[in-house]
């Protein structure tokens, strides 16, 4: 039924592919996907530890886990765990006990357009889990809810199968058709960006306009 679908998940990203970007940051990421992609107003509440992995999307009901405890059934070692909470904060989405079965399954994080709850426990599993709050409510769990269709989280649009990455600054996704000419690209910007911080500690840098540093 539409509104409680379950679908199977696509097939995983390529091992080869997401240790490209394992060590690529998000900001580099984003700006070589026109700056757009991004989602806004989730934080690393697990710490600054990175997250990389093949997306499995939720849909849910505000303050409703019903359908992530099902998703979890479904999760594979790598995959991310991406939940639409339609960015409600008045009840947690997750906590401890879901976080532990997530990281014993292998799962490789949680994002998550709501609120959690359970962060000690939570930061000292270091299991990756980006969201927009912390709230000691608990959810409920009614449904509806589908498993892997499109999902909305703080203004991004994420399929299931794409590729999420997430560090200290943040979330992007993109699919894995788009990773190789990307990968290219973020190399590309990274040897660019490391010419010019080598350029301001030896004192060659000539500004953002190729205009020479001001006298000292």
């Amino acid at each position: 039924m539409i509104g409680n679908r379950r679908i199977p998940s696509p097939p995983q990203a390529d091992p080869a592919v997401l240790a490209g970007f394992a060590d690529a940051a998000t900001a580099i990421i984003s700006d070589n996907l026109a700056r757009l992609p991004g989602c806004v107003g989730l934080l690393a509440l697990h710490g600054d530890r990175p997250m990389i992995g093949t997306a499995l999307t939720v849909r849910t009901a505000a303050g409703d886990n019903l359908t992530i405890h099902q998703a979890l059934d479904m999760v594979r070692p790598g995959d991310v765990v991406v939940v639409d909470g339609g960015g409600d904060c008045s009840r947690a989405l997750i906590g401890e006990i879901m976080a532990t079965i997530a990281k014993t399954r292998g799962a490789a994080g949680f994002v998550i357009d709501g609120a959690i709850r359970d962060i000690a426990a939570i930061r000292a599993l270091g299991l990756p889990c980006f969201a927009r709050a912390v709230i000691h409510r608990g959810p409920y769990k009614n449904g509806p809810g589908e498993i892997n269709v499109p999902v909305s989280i703080g203004g991004l649009t994420i399929e299931p199968g794409d590729i999420v990455v997430g560090d200290a600054d943040g979330v992007v996704a993109f699919s894995q058709a788009d990773a190789a000419e990307l990968l290219d690209a973020v190399r590309r910007q990274e040897a660019r960006e490391a010419e010019i911080l080598e350029s301001i500690r030896d004192g060659r840098y000539a500004g953002a306009y190729g205009k020479p540093p001001s006298a000292a």
